[in-house]
């Protein structure tokens, strides 16, 4: 059975990533955090730095242009990087407290390692969505595969979704992101959370790396199904991903707002609820507004649609106007058809 479709929940995940801070009991209550915060999954990265790139520090493994200027890659991910040893030790601490865990593997060794783990799920990173060889080795574990586009054209989207199921995958997730950190509300482009559904198929979510709220809960109302965002425990602690995540209290928030505008968007409907059955008395209707003797013609002056809703409906005002009374009519007697004679 699918683990992401579209009439399931939106499926929040909290970003571990480097704000464990190299201490494993910290990213022990990250985790336990996370779960408190109502969180479908908490999810880490696998690599070192040496699986992501090489120590070196001419100008091309220099950091330029985001939060990380001046270092270079290979330090940035030596400081950034989850211990393997942990990662066995994490799962099974999630498992315990019944929230999902899952990572972000960065070559072929680390996706053998989180095989042996038996995570539920993989996700691929946007920066590696251009790694077709390792899009083609995830898929080919037959579990579902969530795809971060981040700098993707729509071309490059489609040669990774044709990787992916080159690989044998099936269950794909696409994931709007903007990947600059943190990222300006006026770049998120929320709109193609819809259109990355509908042109490849798949169920569409964010990954936000913006700070605050306000984006995940826009993307859920747009469709979104899936909603990652980067947690910490305190902002204050520092750490190369602790400026765009978010604490305890704002996932929170955050959660109970995504499950309000869930249950808020509902499906397309006219009933009338039952929370609104006794508003039904306050529309209006024909109601007799002065006292009308029998046989007194039915006028403006006499007639009125006013609320309450207990008289004739006001569709009928042209038939009544200019006939009589039947019977002598008290004002704000509700107007009915027994009284027109």
């Amino acid at each position: 059975m699918p683990m992401f479709t579209p009439d399931k929940p939106v499926f929040i995940i909290a970003e571990m990533s480097a704000n464990h801070g190299q201490d494993y009991d910290q990213a022990v209550k990250i985790i336990e955090a996370a779960h408190a915060t109502g969180a479908d999954a908490v999810k880490i990265q696998t690599y070192t730095p040496d699986t992501i790139t090489i120590d070196c520090d001419n100008e091309y493994f220099q950091i330029k242009g985001t939060l990380w200027d001046g270092r270079t890659l290979h330090d940035l991910y030596g400081e950034a990087y989850t211990p393997w040893e942990w990662q066995p030790k994490l799962k099974k601490v999630a498992d315990d407290l019944g929230i999902m865990f899952f990572s972000t593997p960065f070559d072929f060794t680390a996706v053998d390692f989180l095989e042996e783990m038996d995570v539920p799920c993989h996700k691929i990173a946007s920066f590696e969505m251009v790694d077709l060889p390792l899009i083609r080795k995830v898929a080919s574990t037959g579990k579902p595969v969530i795809m971060s586009t981040g700098m993707a054209t729509e071309a490059e989207i489609e040669e990774a979704v044709a990787a992916f199921h080159e690989g044998g995958g099936t269950e794909l997730v696409l994931l709007k992101c903007t990947s600059a950190y943190p990222a300006p509300p006026e770049e998120m482009n929320l709109r193609t959370i819809p259109y990355l559904a509908e042109r490849f198929d798949v169920v569409s979510g964010l990954s936000d790396h913006t700070l605050g709220i306000d984006m995940p809960i826009a993307a859920v109302a747009l469709g979104a199904k899936v909603i990652e965002k980067h947690f910490c425990l305190s902002r204050a602690q520092g750490g190369p991903d602790t400026a765009f995540s978010l604490e305890p209290h704002e996932f929170t928030n955050m959660v109970e707002s995504i499950r309000n505008v869930e249950k808020g968007l509902g499906s397309v409907s006219f009933e009338i609820t039952d929370k609104q059955k006794s508003s039904l008395t306050f529309r209006r209707s024909l109601f007799v507004v002065k006292d009308v003797k029998s046989g007194e013609e039915f006028t403006d002056e006499n007639v009125r649609s006013i609320r309450p809703g207990h008289g004739l409906h006001t569709r009928e005002l042209g038939n009544v106007l200019g006939q009589k009374a039947g019977q002598d009519i008290a004002k704000g007697t509700p107007l009915s058809k027994d009284f027109i004679r």
